[in-house]
């Protein structure tokens, strides 16, 4: 418990480090990715719900049981709504801010360690460019393999009463991941080395990731979250997990 207070704490001070000199002019353009994005996705959420809703009840049901089984149903897809959705949205801010992120990972480790991380040229990159798609791979395969099974839970009877729990674990698991993969990449980690690494602070990691997934909730708040979590990540990683690397 006291991990996952310590690892949501790392997102607060994310918050303070995108605001500081020399690191404040690489934060602002993800931010405003992301504030289109999640605007659009706060718009699309509220106007398609009722249609969403409505789809998935069954006609043929009696009107009171149809709306008993509402009342039921209602909390429940509200919350896998807006999980799916949002973590959905969160994935393709953080493939549009991607070039941006890494060099503003970059930016906040030196100013926390005084140097940068190891750069490569131009040569070892295109050398390197079929293994880093090899991993982007990697993390899609990973993402299907817990996706699937909890996207047919979430159907099975009574057994969906926990979906949510799931969804939001998982959810927080994989943002805590993605927001890594920017201070671990400058370190040309693979996908498979920073998920071992992570799963050795599993607890501290785990709750930067319900924090930032909390966050990622409240409106005009969440506009920030992209910049804070990169920062905050960072931090996490060099004074938690690259130190014991």
């Amino acid at each position: 418990m006291q991990d996952l207070f310590k690892g949501a704490a790392y997102l607060l001070k994310g918050f303070s480090l995108i605001h500081q000199k020399g690191i404040r002019r690489f934060a602002y353009i993800p931010m405003a990715i992301n504030t289109l994005l999640f605007s659009f996705a706060i718009w699309l959420g509220i106007s398609k719900f009722d249609q969403w809703i409505n789809n998935l009840m069954p006609t043929w049901l009696p009107e009171f049981l149809l709306n008993w089984l509402m009342w039921i149903i209602w909390p429940l897809f509200a919350s896998m709504l807006i999980l799916i959705v949002f973590f959905s949205f969160s994935i393709l801010a953080n493939l549009l801010s991607a070039p941006f992120n890494g060099v503003l990972a970059e930016a906040v480790e030196i100013k926390l360690q005084g140097k940068a991380p190891p750069s490569l040229a131009w040569k070892d990159i295109i050398k390197d460019a079929p293994r880093m798609l090899w991993n982007e791979m990697g993390k899609i395969i990973y993402v299907l393999l817990w996706v699937v099974p909890l996207f047919i839970l979430s159907w099975l009877p009574v057994v969906n009463i926990i979906a949510p729990l799931l969804w939001i674990l998982f959810s927080s698991w994989m943002l805590a991941m993605d927001y890594h993969d920017y201070p671990m990449g400058n370190h040309q980690l693979k996908f498979p080395q920073q998920r071992a690494l992570l799963k050795q602070k599993r607890s501290l990691v785990l709750g930067f990731g319900l924090a930032t997934l909390g966050v990622t909730m409240i409106p005009v708040v969440n506009f920030l979250v992209i910049p804070a979590a990169v920062a905050g990540a960072t931090a996490l990683y060099l004074e938690n997990i690259k130190i014991n690397f």
